[in-house]
């Protein structure tokens, strides 16, 4: 299986190429820089593994939640160059490229993934690791006040991203014994994006360029959906 995979919903800009289980990756922080970044990324890693974009199987993408910004990129570079080489598009949970990242770092196989969402809330999920190594949402991500998120049942629970950082003291408390540890700094990377979305094209989820859409999460924002040829 071919992947190529993008993020650009937070400060790190980044794309992957998913080689039959071989990844290979570009990442650089800029969080103001996605735009000019994320395409000269994807061409880079292309050209050094010698394969055009027509030889990929899907374009995987952060769908979010994150940067409101970030994200519409994201959905519109994989629109735009899925729809321009005929291939399909996977949308990837941010959140659960968090939690695949604290897998494929620290082996953690149960993981609290926060994003800071502003407005005194975080973006939330709780995942947990299948049989196929790949980390899967327990019950449904949210956006919420940090002492107001849902914990699912069980121990060794381990909090990842941004939203740590942010209300870490909360979120410690409504979790308590629970928790086993924290990693605040970590960051949404495409490498991570890139196994999640090999089992869901592998599952038949893949979705048509034209009907990738974000995943924003709070409802009372909204943007309209990012389309091909849509100015960024």
């Amino acid at each position: 299986m071919k992947l190529l995979a993008l993020d650009t919903s937070g400060d790190a800009c980044s794309a992957a190429l998913y080689l039959d289980g071989a990844i290979e990756q570009r990442l650089e922080l800029a969080p103001r820089g996605h735009a000019q970044l994320i395409l000269p990324m994807m061409q880079s890693l292309l050209a050094s593994a010698g394969i055009a974009l027509g030889a990929l199987d899907a374009i995987a993408f952060g769908r979010g939640p994150g940067s409101f910004t970030g994200v519409r990129i994201a959905v519109a570079v994989a629109q735009g160059v899925a729809f321009g080489a005929g291939r399909p598009t996977v949308p990837v949970s941010t959140l659960a490229a968090l939690a695949q990242g604290a897998l494929r770092r620290s082996g953690r196989r149960r993981v609290l993934a926060a994003l800071d969402a502003r407005m005194g809330e975080v973006y939330w999920g709780a995942y947990e690791v299948d049989a196929d190594a790949v980390m899967r949402c327990v019950g449904a991500e949210s956006v919420a006040p940090p002492g107001a998120v849902q914990i699912p049942p069980g121990d060794g629970w381990y909090g990842v991203g941004p939203g740590w950082a942010a209300h870490r003291e909360t979120l410690a408390q409504r979790i308590g014994s629970r928790l086993q540890g924290v990693c605040a700094p970590a960051l949404c990377e495409a490498r991570d994006l890139a196994p999640i979305a090999a089992a869901e094209l592998a599952a038949g989820r893949a979705v048509a360029a034209e009907l990738a859409r974000p995943v924003y999460l709070r409802e009372r924002v909204t943007y309209p959906a990012a389309r091909v040829g849509t100015p960024i």
